[in-house]
């Protein structure tokens, strides 16, 4: 049995991936009407085997091409050959699934210093006098 190849650790078999070809949109001439080059991939995240939090991070995206049932659903097009459509959707898949793999730093808000603080307002009063100089004298 095959598998796509995510990172080095982590692969996924085919046997869980639906691949079908379905005949492509937008131009082409009569050869469109006559093949079926594009290629739809539905990979159901929920009863993959992938790790679970790896499966949490992917169904927590707010991605148009997952469904409300957890399938991925990615349409592969953009070649006029039924195999680069196919490789190039495997493809996107297993940069999703990369991404999501990898665990994002989480960001601690900072507060400026007590000193930065302090010099900002010995700026503004700076600046402020300045202003002041350019004034017409008062009689």
């Amino acid at each position: 049995m095959s598998r796509l190849a995510i990172t080095d650790e982590l692969s996924i078999g085919m046997h869980e991936l639906e691949l079908t070809s379905v005949r492509a949109r937008g131009a082409g001439g009569q050869h469109i009407n006559k093949v079926s080059s594009a290629v739809h991939l539905r990979f159901d995240v929920r009863a993959s085997s992938l790790p679970e939090k790896i499966k949490m991070r992917l169904l927590a995206r707010a991605d148009t091409r997952l469904t409300d049932e957890g399938v991925l659903v990615i349409k592969a097009q953009e070649f006029r050959s039924q195999e680069q459509n196919r490789t190039a959707a495997l493809n996107r898949l297993a940069a999703l699934i990369r991404e999501a793999a990898v665990i994002r730093k989480v960001r601690r808000p900072t507060k400026p210093g007590k000193a930065a603080g302090q010099r900002r307002l010995d700026a503004k009063r700076r600046r402020a006098h300045i202003k002041l100089l350019r004034r017409k004298p008062e009689l």
